[in-house]
């Protein structure tokens, strides 16, 4: 038998999804592989309560499979609360493609992901993310519908990440305007981490607020450019999680908020657009609460993206989905009065108040 060949270590791993600690009742992980493309991805279903799973293709190049696995599931299950929190018939669903989107991608691979879309027949709508981008969508059209964020000139609504920008801009505004009662950023230090085509928008619609904004990323060439484009200062300290700044607005990669970075952390707010920003939700959001720190839930600002490529399906309005985006502003400030009152995390508030609105939906089907 199988067991009496492999170590005690190795049969951990024989159920590689359900032992995991971010699984969390997904409804369905497919893994992809396609030995002609090099393709290697993990696509995860979280729940399909309110619609469709709904959620970007990321490409990354990850240390291990494990990981590329503990990111799909956290990403797909963020997923599900962005669309409850916002209101919107999407259920939460992600994927992953692991390797170099610099090196390892071709038009071939992306079609071919496009194909395993496909064979899950609408049960997950993909988009771009982090890796990925609107020409991929545009590929990935040509072989299954259920894609969103293609290019204006086939359709679409193209990048969606000026929209996220602009949620998340809308969110440091409620929390600003909560945490000392005008949303004028004049003066605020804001520091944001990653520079990326979200980091940059936001840089923009920060600095014509005229805050005083610190730009920090691995990509010295871009922080010289956005620095120049739109007068920001370079973050030139050792650790940014302790500078010295009104707002700490991460907009990477996720759980920068961790056991190493959470008690360093100065920022009197904490608001931007990566997914996943605290790495136990439960722990380190009562940390930052009981340290009097602000924390926006990020589902809740970052949700622009997919109330953009959310309005694609139902018929695409600009104007509705910068409107919609805009109330990103009321919601957040409702959240934070919800916690305050309630006595709770402000990231136990928002997902108590999305899991009631999926719990109302799922009492509405089973009646039917």
């Amino acid at each position: 038998m199988i067991t009496e060949i492999l170590k005690p270590a190795e049969l951990i791993k024989i159920d590689p999804v359900f032992g995991q600690l971010s699984f969390d009742d997904h409804e369905q992980i497919v893994f992809c592989n396609d030995k002609d493309t090099g393709l290697k991805a993990i696509i995860g279903i979280h729940n399909t309560t309110l619609g469709p799973a709904l959620g970007g293709t990321r490409m990354w190049n990850y240390a291990n499979e494990w990981e590329a696995l503990n990111d799909v599931l956290r990403l797909s299950r963020g997923m599900t609360f962005k669309s409850a929190i916002t209101g919107l018939n999407l259920g939460g669903g992600k994927a992953v493609i692991i390797g170099d989107s610099k090196i390892d991608k071709t038009p071939e691979m992306i079609r071919k992901f496009g194909e395993y879309v496909n064979s899950l027949s609408g049960k997950y709508i993909t988009a771009e993310d982090v890796g990925t981008t609107t020409q991929d969508m545009d590929k990935i059209r040509e072989v299954t519908k259920f894609v969103t964020g293609v290019s204006i000139e086939k359709g679409g609504s193209g990048n969606p990440s000026p929209v996220t920008a602009y949620g998340v801009f809308m969110g440091i505004k409620a929390a600003v305007k909560y945490k000392y009662g005008s949303d004028n950023l004049t003066g605020k230090t804001i520091l944001v981490q990653g520079i990326g085509h979200v980091g940059e928008t936001l840089v923009d619609y920060l600095s014509k607020e005229n805050a005083l904004v610190q730009i920090a990323d691995i990509n010295q060439n871009r922080l010289e450019e956005v620095a120049k484009k739109y007068n920001a200062t370079i973050f030139e300290g050792d650790n940014l999680y302790a500078a010295d700044v009104d707002i700490y607005s991460p907009c990477a990669l996720g759980a920068t908020l961790n056991d190493d970075t959470i008690y360093k952390i100065k920022a009197k707010i904490i608001a931007g657009a990566a997914n996943n920003q605290l790495a136990n939700d439960t722990i380190h959001g009562q940390i930052l609460k009981e340290r009097g720190i602000l924390y926006a839930p990020d589902f809740l600002i970052n949700a622009g993206g997919i109330i953009n490529v959310y309005a694609e399906i139902v018929g695409y309005d600009s104007v509705e989905a910068m409107k919609r985006t805009e109330n990103i502003y009321n919601t957040t400030l409702e959240i934070l009065s919800f916690a305050e009152q309630n006595d709770i995390t402000t990231q136990a508030a928002a997902m108590m108040i999305a899991q009631k609105n999926i719990d109302k939906r799922k009492k509405e089907n089973a009646s039917k």
